[in-house]
């Protein structure tokens, strides 16, 4: 990953991890071990399924950027639904509490989404490839430059 890109990444997850670390300790006073397992649990998933997403936006983005925007919208679309499995899947398992887990997944998803987006809004992304260093050479070489345009 390039530098920017695990950048977004550590600006998305610490917060989650922070969110994720005051659900475990409010679920272990609330509910006990099993509440601060589950919080901790809730956390895990939610910054696997996040970090996954954001490896495959930004992957399809450098590929193929005309699929950008639709990716990313199923890619949000089948995290969420994958989430609310995940919720159902578990609600009545004895490992952990189950209401401690469920909180934590949307806090978690809700404290990724806005530091990615924060992180993204924060970010000097250029959205215009700059010239290579060899058009710009050949410019100051007075060698015309190609052009898309017919005189």
């Amino acid at each position: 990953m390039p530098s920017n890109d695990v950048r977004i990444l550590a600006q998305a997850a610490v917060p989650t991890l922070a969110a994720g670390a005051i659900a475990a300790v409010v679920s272990g006073v609330v509910a006990g071990g099993k509440g601060a397992i589950g919080a901790v649990v809730g956390t895990v998933i939610v910054i696997a399924f996040m970090g996954i997403g954001l490896y495959v936006l930004q992957r399809t983005a450098k590929s193929l950027p005309q699929l950008f925007q639709m990716m990313g919208l199923m890619l949000y679309a089948a995290q969420i639904l994958l989430l609310f499995i995940f919720m159902a899947a578990f609600k009545n398992t004895t490992l952990f509490n189950p209401r401690a887990f469920a909180v934590t997944l949307v806090v978690a998803t809700i404290a990724w989404i806005a530091a990615q987006t924060r992180a993204h809004m924060k970010a000097k992304i250029l959205y215009v490839e700059p010239d290579s260093a060899s058009s710009s050479a050949s410019s100051k070489a007075g060698k015309p430059e190609k052009s898309g345009h017919s005189s």
